[in-house]
């Protein structure tokens, strides 16, 4: 799939809000895994959200921990 056409199924946030930057930091810190960035993105996929991601291992250890978000392997 081209970026372009990929694009057309996100959400793209140009901001942060605080109180998802501190779900995200609380996912991360429970889940002790994963980058900031992948604590944000499954934060900003709660809830029942689908994130598309090649490697799930840290974000699905992060996903156990929010409410239900799922994962489609790309």
């Amino acid at each position: 799939m081209n970026e372009n056409r990929f694009l057309k199924f996100c959400e793209i946030a140009d901001t942060v809000l605080e109180s998802l930057a501190r779900r995200a930091a609380l996912l991360r810190r429970l889940s002790h895994r994963g980058s900031a960035v992948d604590a944000l993105v499954v934060a900003f996929a709660e809830p029942e959200g689908t994130v598309p991601t090649s490697d799930p291992d840290d974000l699905q250890a992060m996903a156990v921990l929010a409410t239900d978000v799922f994962f489609e392997r790309i």
